[in-house]
């Protein structure tokens, strides 16, 4: 299970509205709220269109035990800087901590590798969710099943498994 922590990029779903607040399932024992204003771009008037079931990437502003986690999807100085509304058309899944850990770092060979392979969108949340997006529906799951076995893999492992995939 999940513990939020203060600054962690997520991935949340959104399962209810309640007044000028989203709640959103992060995986933890308890929901996280988010308001409608902390949106790039968002005021009274201009409201984002956030329907239940949506897939929202933020960073946690609040985390801690007695109070209740609280996310937003802009920066410091307002800019949504990729987080926000995740497209619909994608495939999320949960991998374990260790493994989103490990595709975080800088200079990823498996995201490397995966990226010579097809174009796609891969957003990566520290709460162990992934949505991944590529031109097809076929190329999107092949790309989840490589995501998914990573982490049993050695790096020849992969290669060899990548190296079959793309017809070397």
């Amino acid at each position: 299970q999940y513990v939020p922590v203060k600054g962690d990029h997520v991935i949340g779903i959104v399962t209810a509205k309640t007044g000028d607040v989203f709640k959103l399932d992060v995986g933890g024992s308890e929901q996280a709220s988010v308001s409608y204003l902390a949106f790039e771009g968002a005021t009274k008037r201009n409201r984002p269109n956030v329907q239940v079931g949506d897939l929202i990437y933020g960073q946690f502003l609040v985390a801690n035990k007695d109070m209740e986690p609280e996310m937003v999807c802009i920066d410091g100085s307002g800019r949504s800087n990729g987080m926000g509304i995740i497209g619909q058309d994608g495939f999320l899944f949960k991998v374990s901590l260790g493994l989103i850990r490990k595709l975080l770092a800088p200079k990823c060979e498996i995201i490397q590798e995966l990226s010579q392979l097809y174009p796609f969108e891969l957003v990566l949340g520290m709460n162990g969710r992934i949505w991944v997006k590529a031109k097809t529906i076929q190329q999107t799951l092949i790309l989840v099943n490589i995501l998914e076995a990573c982490e049993y893999m050695t790096a020849e492992q992969r290669k060899q498994a990548l190296a079959k995939l793309s017809g070397n």
